[in-house]
């Protein structure tokens, strides 16, 4: 009995090695289902569908840093970028640049960043850890000193706020085009994951640089393109926030950085690199809303949601940790 036992605890810690959103999956399941007994309009379609959009810039930040991740590096500096890019886009909308124009070149001013990332992290081989944290610093003085301080409005219904507009689905179930885009995002970014050679390249050179080099990738290419492609959604999670919110605020997503990575963590992507899907992405930055409206329905002080929060990062790393030393 004990050997069939230890089989079945194998297998069991094999299925979640193979499936790592799985877990938070099923956390996610078990965490709506508490909040829908314990509270009275937690599954009513408006309450979802405004979990979905608080979620989105969040989710959106997190796709790209879920791709940086699994190369084993790590972005600080992805809400500070995403920020730069929407008061890019508001500064040159309203000085009469055409929306689409403004779009374009604040998409290009995120994608220019995580170019310049990484290639300081390739060709000098400076750790990323340290790269971002310094383009954090500069980029939250730069937003600041391009809004001059001051927030940015987008005053007109556009281009740069179309992400925002919201249909009903079905004829009752309120959907906004930000999140059809998300959505289109992330199925985009798992088809390259898992059925291109790129997305196999990503998980080599997380799972091992040296052992990718050896069997013929081109590391720092690889790299490099990971931080161009996160560079792309990160300009489009600026499109999102001015959707959501038309107002450049050089003061917003000051956490965003660390929402983003808690996002990932929760998903079940390995802070080590090399394992981890965007799927499991997608359902931890669905946790971390969900946690946050049950508990604020219940009328949890937002501090303590905090401290839930942290304690649950902590525990997905450790599990992260415990799963590879057993692979």
């Amino acid at each position: 009995m004990t050997a069939i036992a230890a089989r079945r605890r194998e297998s069991v810690g094999e299925f979640f090695l193979r499936a790592p959103a799985a877990g938070p999956a099923l956390a996610l399941i078990v965490a709506m289902i508490v909040f829908s007994l314990s509270t009275s309009r937690f599954l009513e379609l408006d309450n979802l569908s405004l979990m979905v959009n608080q979620a989105l810039v969040v989710g959106t930040l997190a796709l790209g840093q879920t791709l940086i991740i699994l190369t084993a590096g790590i972005d600080l500096s992805n809400a500070s970028s995403m920020v730069l890019a929407t008061l890019i886009m508001a500064k040159l909308f309203a000085g009469g640049m055409p929306g689409i124009f403004a779009l374009i070149l604040g998409i290009l001013v995120a994608v220019g960043i995580g170019l310049v990332i990484g290639s300081l992290v390739t060709k000098i081989k400076l750790p990323p850890f340290i790269v971002t944290l310094g383009f954090f610093t500069m980029l939250t003085a730069a937003d600041k000193l391009v809004a001059s301080g001051q927030a940015v409005p987008v005053s007109e219904h556009g281009v740069l706020t179309w992400l925002g507009t919201q249909r009903y689905l079905f004829g009752g179930i309120p959907v906004t085009y930000g999140m059809t885009v998300a959505l289109v995002m992330y199925l985009v970014v798992w088809y390259a994951l898992t059925r291109t050679a790129w997305g196999k390249h990503v998980y080599a050179v997380g799972d091992s640089a040296e052992a990718a080099r050896l069997s013929g990738i081109k590391v720092n290419r690889t790299v490099i393109s990971v931080y161009v492609v996160a560079g792309v959604i990160f300009g489009i999670a600026a499109w999102q926030a001015l959707g959501r919110i038309p107002n450049a605020d050089p003061n917003a997503f000051q956490l965003g950085n660390l929402q983003s990575i808690t996002a990932v963590v929760l998903g079940g992507t390995s802070l080590f690199g090399g394992r981890g899907s965007v799927l499991g992405t997608m359902v931890g930055a669905l946790i971390v809303t969900v946690l946050q409206s049950g508990l604020s329905q219940l009328g949890v002080d937002s501090l303590y949601q905090d401290l839930a929060t942290g304690a649950l990062v902590i525990a997905a790393v450790a599990v992260d940790r415990l799963a590879r030393r057993q692979r």
